[in-house]
């Protein structure tokens, strides 16, 4: 059975519950995972429920069950870097790659990647920081599915996770997408609202709803139109899983590639999905690390005081994938 311990930071915000603790600032369980894996909790040698709210300087001792270690594995894969410093990571993600571990995939993640190369930082020094501190779960903020390429931002530090994570929740980031679709659609700029569900049918994939569901927006813009085929700029206001992919399908334009939501296309049967993360605009913190207290705890800084941001826009370039067939596009006309 696998186990961690540790002395809870001090001091610590008011109110945290123990479960909040755990995957937010051990971060080496999900709060999902932290159900799934019968987890035991002791604080100060008494076993307690993690829906326990924390004081600070408690001795904290976890247990759960595994069938496969939790740990991140660091492995040095080759990354496209688009921008790096002290605070944040912004990686041109390539198709095919997977953000986080999951069942069965636990090898060849982004998060794998980042994992390794903040060690290495850490070894020569950089950071300041110690390899015990650093935690397990690099910090990733927000997701892209496996198959869609282009703009990841990671933080280097929990300090800056936490100041790009609320930006998100806030839906202060802007992300452009390019998507290379079948069809044509009847407006040249539009907008998607439709709330996306859970399919009945199959547990995996979503479909649009009416009454039920997330309430889920996409702007969309017509870039250029190739007759049966059509490159869109896409701007999703909300942050679903499938959500690009699944509005496009109810508008009758399936993405082309798209395994799940679309059909083999009789002239691209051998097309990936199209669908790149081209653009990303939003604050990055500026500043070193925080500062460390003389007993090794993280220094929570008031806000008045917590770096402030940069606003941010990273580009990248559409993927060879999508030139390859728009150049084949653009010679029929």
């Amino acid at each position: 059975m696998p186990s961690f311990s540790c002395t809870v930071e001090q001091p610590i915000t008011i109110g945290l519950r123990l479960d909040r603790y755990i995957a937010e600032h051990i971060k080496i369980l999900s709060r999902s995972q932290i159900k799934a894996r019968n987890l035991e909790a002791r604080l100060n040698g008494k076993k307690v429920k993690v829906s326990r709210i924390l004081k600070g300087g408690e001795f904290l001792e976890l247990f759960w069950n595994s069938s496969e270690s939790p740990f991140l594995i660091p492995e040095d894969l080759p990354l496209e870097v688009i921008y790096e410093d002290e605070r944040v990571i912004v990686v041109n993600k390539t198709q095919g790659m997977v953000v986080h571990p999951g069942a069965g995939n636990s090898r060849g993640t982004l998060a794998n990647a980042l994992l390794y190369r903040r060690l290495r930082k850490i070894e020569s020094g950089i950071t300041g920081e110690t390899v015990a501190e650093t935690g397990q779960r690099p910090g990733i903020v927000h997701r892209l599915d496996k198959d869609t390429s282009g703009v990841i931002i990671a933080a280097w530090d929990g300090d800056a996770l936490d100041f790009l994570s609320a930006q998100f929740k806030a839906r202060k980031v802007r992300k452009s997408y390019a998507a290379l679709v079948r069809g044509c659609p009847k407006d040249k700029m539009g907008i998607i609202d439709k709330r996306i569900v859970r399919s009945s049918h199959d547990r995996k994939t979503f479909t649009v709803s009416d009454l039920k569901g997330r309430p889920s927006l996409t702007y969309y813009k017509l870039v250029r139109s190739y007759g049966d085929y059509s490159l869109l700029l896409l701007r999703p206001k909300t942050g679903r899983t499938h959500q690009l992919r699944v509005h496009l399908k109810y508008l009758g334009l399936p993405i082309l590639g798209d395994p799940i939501y679309g059909k083999s296309d009789p002239r691209f049967p051998n097309s990936t999905l199209m669908l790149h993360a081209k653009r990303l605009s939003l604050y990055i913190p500026t500043g070193r690390y925080i500062a460390r207290q003389p007993n090794d705890c993280p220094y929570i800084l008031p806000p008045s005081t917590r770096p402030e941001g940069t606003y941010t826009t990273f580009r990248t370039q559409l993927p060879q994938r999508f030139k390859g067939i728009t150049q084949g596009l653009s010679s029929d006309k």
